[in-house]
């Protein structure tokens, strides 16, 4: 099976990153996790950050740089992961998608339930070295 190729949006403000729960419209409703999504074609990898976090969040980011790539624990999904800008603006989620918005630090990040694991090795081991 061909792997699908999906953006990380990393939103940082401050000392704070974005993080979003998992809405009903969607796979594994419930987890926290950064903004994510697919590739849609002919898109490259800024294009998806963009895009993405203007449908989940309703916010303009700028990307800055990938940062790490994994693989989702079922292996469907290359993850391609991007910090981005996000200065100004209002979060305004897509009820779908997302139930619910929170700036948190790295540490509040492990702290929320659930989290998945290729999620909580990025902040512990990848986001300290950013």
């Amino acid at each position: 099976m061909e792997q699908r190729q999906a953006i990380v949006a990393v939103l940082r403000r401050g000392d704070r990153v974005l993080a979003i729960r998992r809405g009903p419209a969607v796979a594994r409703p419930g987890y926290w996790q950064p903004l994510s999504g697919r590739l849609e074609p002919g898109e490259t990898q800024e294009q998806a950050v963009v895009r993405e976090v203007r449908e989940e969040v309703g916010l303009t980011v700028a990307p800055l740089a990938k940062v790490w790539e994994s693989e989702t624990d079922d292996h469907r999904f290359r993850l391609h992961w991007w910090t981005a800008r996000a200065d100004t603006g209002e979060v305004v989620p897509d009820p779908d998608e997302v139930a619910e918005t929170r700036w948190v630090t790295p540490e509040e990040f492990l702290a929320l339930d659930p989290v998945f694991d290729g999620d909580r090795e990025f902040f512990e081991r990848i986001l300290p070295e950013l």
